[in-house]
């Protein structure tokens, strides 16, 4: 028999955007009684802190979640679903259900990722299978910025995927950020292409940016990619 819902929550995620490294997606689930510590904290959205910020307000938020559950999803699984057609919101929305299904809040805010923030929150309530739970959903766009409970789990997202991506650097050397507009990112992926290597599976070889650089070095065969 599944626990009783409990608590209130917050979701977000960490590494959309990139063409290299993981998707984090974070949960934080804290005891009512707990919130307003965790509000007196001044959390922020994660993107606006500098990353020994982000470490030092992971810790407190750490001490004071009831649970917190990280899903992490390879660049090389978003390739793999979006080749069978499924889109980055489909991904995001599994993702999070995921997640939300193993806080099993009383109450749940999350960043939406889907322009239509009401669409994305009713898929999540659905595939949760919470939504027959009277778990309440709270879908909004910017939700990292306004609540805090969202903000901790940016936070707690961000310091993830950060760590994950020092891990790679370990493994392939320094390609920055992974950020389509991050120079040493851009000089990784051309460096492959040119010298002829086979693209490793962080890099997200379905990502127009990955495209939009074989095509400016004229490369059409895409079978090693």
């Amino acid at each position: 028999m599944s626990s009783k819902v409990f608590g209130i929550a917050g979701v977000d995620e960490a590494g959309r955007g990139p063409m290299i490294g993981p998707l984090v997606v974070c949960g934080v689930l804290v005891n009512p009684s707990d919130l307003r510590n965790l509000e007196a904290l001044g959390l922020k959205d994660s993107k606006t802190l500098s990353s020994s910020r982000r470490e030092q307000l992971e810790l407190r938020i750490r001490d004071l979640a009831s649970k917190i559950v990280l899903q992490t999803i390879a660049a090389s699984e978003i390739d793999a679903r979006r080749r069978r057609g499924t889109t980055l919101n489909e991904i995001e929305v599994d993702a999070f259900a995921a997640v939300i299904q193993s806080l099993r809040p009383l109450e749940v805010f999350v960043d939406a990722a889907d322009v239509n923030a009401d669409r994305f929150g009713a898929a999540i309530a659905i595939r949760s299978g919470l939504a027959a739970e009277k778990t309440r959903f709270i879908s909004e766009h910017k939700a990292d910025a306004k609540y805090p409970i969202v903000s901790a789990a940016s936070i707690v997202a961000k310091v993830e995927r950060d760590r994950r991506i020092r891990e790679l650097h370990g493994e392939y050397g320094d390609f920055g950020s992974g950020y389509p507009n991050d120079p040493k990112s851009i000089d990784f992926v051309r460096g492959l292409m040119l010298e002829g290597q086979e693209m490793p599976d962080i890099v997200r070889r379905s990502w127009e940016s990955v495209k939009r650089i074989r095509s400016e070095l004229g490369q059409t065969d895409l079978s090693r990619y």
